[in-house]
């Protein structure tokens, strides 16, 4: 063949079946782009299905106590969807409880969440590890900006915090300092509508860990840094608790605001989470916490009122001097 008719023949169009190829190859590639989508849309139906299976009732209430100012700060978000992931049902509560004043308590209630969301809580399939990420981050990025605004503005207040994300059916549970959050959890599902009928006891399930400069752990951190505690327990003789938002004074000697986080799927066996400042567990113990408010949600009271009579009776008959501030956050199953 001359060179004439080998560039003829390379400029000729490719046969009928070469195109027929490549179609198939198209057709393909949308078929499996279908099937992509299909599977989305099943997973997102199930992901829908799962948090249509709990509906969340929640609260909060406070009183100052004895305190000459209120220095706590809470949040209430049952549907946090205006600034959260737009595909997966997010709930947000939390409590700050300040200390050398309420600024930094005030702070971290108008921008934790935020930060949590800005760093990339999960917006539609849920990710437990990237969930805990994002929340990890967003306690980072709020202290880290916490202590530039306390600068600016000459303040050293600090704060611990209690706060829990609702995703879908996965419960995330952080904290940092001496806050809590409690579960009460059924050991046996009794079948019924109200499971708060028949079931005689709940347990209470601490869902968050205590950092005092006292305890071993947060102590080798401490002296690690430089920082001593007191035979009173406290770092530098003056502060009790170990982690916190703020503190900018005591950061030098160990202070973080690293929180524990923990996370679980709720079931038909978990009936109400309580959180509450270090005021509250002064003078309830976890299992009287939630016998109480057990006793409460039976009369059929409202979450709202369930919620001012805990702290109430915290103020008032057990004599808390402390602030105290309680959520209490109820799951009715369908």
């Amino acid at each position: 063949m001359s060179e004439s008719e080998t560039q003829e023949q390379q400029q000729k169009p490719k046969r009928e079946g070469d195109f027929d190829d490549f179609n198939l190859i198209a057709k393909k590639s949308k078929i499996e782009k279908v099937n992509e989508n299909e599977e989305e849309a099943a997973r997102a139906q199930i992901m829908h299905k799962q948090i249509d299976f709990v509906e969340i009732e929640a609260d909060a209430a406070e009183d100052k106590g004895s305190r000459h100012t209120m220095e706590d700060a809470s949040v209430v978000l049952v549907d946090a969807s205006s600034d959260s992931p737009p595909n997966l049902r997010c709930a947000h509560f939390a409590i700050f409880d300040g200390h050398g004043g309420r600024l930094a308590a005030e702070y971290a209630q108008k921008r934790l969440h935020a930060n949590v969301i800005s760093a990339g809580l999960p917006r539609e399939l849920l990710d437990v590890k990237a969930a805990k990420k994002a929340i990890l981050d967003g306690f980072r990025k709020t202290d880290e900006s916490l202590l530039q605004e306390s600068v600016s503005g000459g303040w050293q207040d600090g704060a611990t915090a209690v706060c829990i994300w609702i995703l879908g059916r996965t419960v995330f549970v952080a904290n940092i300092g001496d806050a809590k959050a409690v579960v009460a959890r059924s050991s046996i599902v009794d079948g019924s509508n109200n499971h708060l009928d028949e079931l005689s006891s709940l347990k209470a399930i601490v869902v968050t860990r205590v950092h005092k400069a006292i305890y071993p752990q947060e102590r080798a951190r401490i002296q690690k840094s430089g920082g001593t505690v007191s035979s009173n327990g406290r770092l530098q003789g003056r502060l009790e608790v170990s982690r916190a938002f703020g503190d900018r004074q005591f950061k030098k000697f160990g202070v973080v605001a690293t929180p524990d986080i923990h996370s679980f799927e709720v079931t038909e066996r978990d009936h109400f989470i309580i959180l509450g400042c270090d005021g509250l567990w002064g003078v309830f113990g976890p299992s009287d916490a939630v016998e109480f408010v057990q006793k409460l949600l039976k009369e059929g009271l409202s979450v709202t009122a369930v919620s001012r009579r805990l702290v109430r009776e915290a103020v008032l008959e057990r004599r808390c001097k402390d602030n105290c501030t309680a959520i209490v956050i109820i799951f009715r199953h369908k």
